[in-house]
Order: structure tokens, then C-alpha cells, then sequence
């Protein structure tokens, strides 16, 4: 193991199951950060005017950056795989909070997936949206460490590979567009008719 992943790991998930409250918040974010994105999607969704196509394009925009960090960490998890935390030290040299499989370590999906989500959002959503995707994942990367899931790298790889996938995705936006007024038919919301050149020219 590196030198920086050996002592920022330490340095963070040495205080697991010390801390009462402080535990309780981290193994909420390392656990269940993807149902607080699916509420980011739901509310961003559901708030704007019935009719308002552009917002609700830049939630499917968002969520495809998040599907494109999925498959890319695919990729790398299988072309090299990094055990994790939990599988590398021996007993009694860290300290895991919740249960996890022993798969590839390197990069981080839940950190991937929610800077895909913020990146993919940037300039297209409400600016609460993208904070709040942004906010959340910046809590995660500390929290995956802390719960004893994740090297450091493994986070700020997951985080690189994230902001990467949503930029990616920006640029294919108005190709894309059918797939949102699909979806807003689907909910029988009548598309505007909205319009990607003025976002794709402040992006």
C-alpha cells in the first residue's frame, strides 16, 4: 500500500466506532447516499412548472453522467482490481462499521455516481440540485473512508472518474433530449419544446 493511502486511512477511519454520533452519520452517508440522490431526482423532478422541459433534461442529463461513471468503473475494476481496506490490513489494524463485500476497491461508484450526478446537472438544473449532489458526494468520499470501505485514492479516483463522465455527457445533451420529453410523456407532463444552445454555449 502506498504511503498517502496508508496514513490518510488511518489518519480517518481510526476514529470509527469512537465517536457515538459522529458513527451513526458516517454509516448513514457510506450506506444509503444513493436513496439521498433518487430524492434529489424525485424532488428536482416533481418542483418545477408541469411543462418546464429544460430542468427536467438536466436531471436526465445527470443521471446519464452517473450511468457513465458506472460503466467506466466497471471497466477499471475489472481490468484492475484493488482490494479493499478490510481485505488488505490484518486484524486489528482498522475499523469497518458496516458489511461489504470483498470486490474491487478501486474506484469508488458511490463517489463515481454522485459526481456524475453533480457534474452531469452543472449549468442544466437548478443550482440547488447541483449542490446538493456535490455536497452529499463530498460527505461520502470522507464517510467511505471513515466507515473502513475505501482507500483514500479510491474516493478521489471515484470523484475524478465522476466529474469526467458528467462533463462527457454534457457535450452528447442535445442528443439526448428525446429521452427526457419520453420520460415527461410518461408522466403525461406536455413537453415546452425547450432548448439546449443557450446552455450548451455557457457550458
Amino acid at each position: 500500500m502506498n504511503p498517502f493511502d496508508d496514513a490518510l486511512f488511518h489518519t480517518v477511519n481510526h476514529f470509527a466506532g469512537n465517536l457515538g454520533a459522529v458513527d451513526l452519520v458516517m454509516i448513514v452517508l457510506a450506506q444509503y447516499s444513493l436513496e439521498m440522490y433518487a430524492l434529489i431526482f424525485f424532488v428536482g423532478w416533481f418542483t418545477p412548472p408541469w411543462s418546464d422541459e429544460d430542468r427536467r433534461h438536466g436531471l436526465v442529463v445527470a443521471f446519464l453522467g452517473g450511468l457513465v461513471a458506472i460503466a467506466i468503473n466497471s471497466v477499471i475494476g475489472a481490468v484492475w482490481f484493488r482490494p479493499r481496506p478490510f481485505a488488505a490490513l490484518a486484524a486489528g489494524q482498522f475499523h469497518q462499521l458496516i458489511p461489504h463485500i470483498a470486490d474491487a476497491s478501486f474506484p469508488s461508484d458511490h463517489v463515481a455516481v454522485g459526481f456524475g450526478f453533480a457534474a452531469g446537472s452543472w449549468r442544466r438544473s437548478r443550482g440547488w440540485v447541483t449542490c446538493s449532489f456535490g455536497a452529499i458526494t463530498l460527505l461520502v468520499m470522507i464517510a467511505r473512508v471513515y466507515v473502513g470501505v475505501h482507500w483514500p485514492t479510491d474516493v478521489l479516483g471515484g470523484a475524478a472518474v465522476g466529474i469526467l463522465s458528467g462533463r462527457v455527457v454534457q457535450f452528447a445533451a442535445p442528443h439526448v433530449r428525446f429521452l427526457t420529453r419520453m420520460v415527461m410523456r410518461l408522466f403525461r407532463m406536455k413537453p415546452d419544446g425547450g432548448n439546449d444552445s443557450s446552455k450548451a454555449a455557457r457550458s
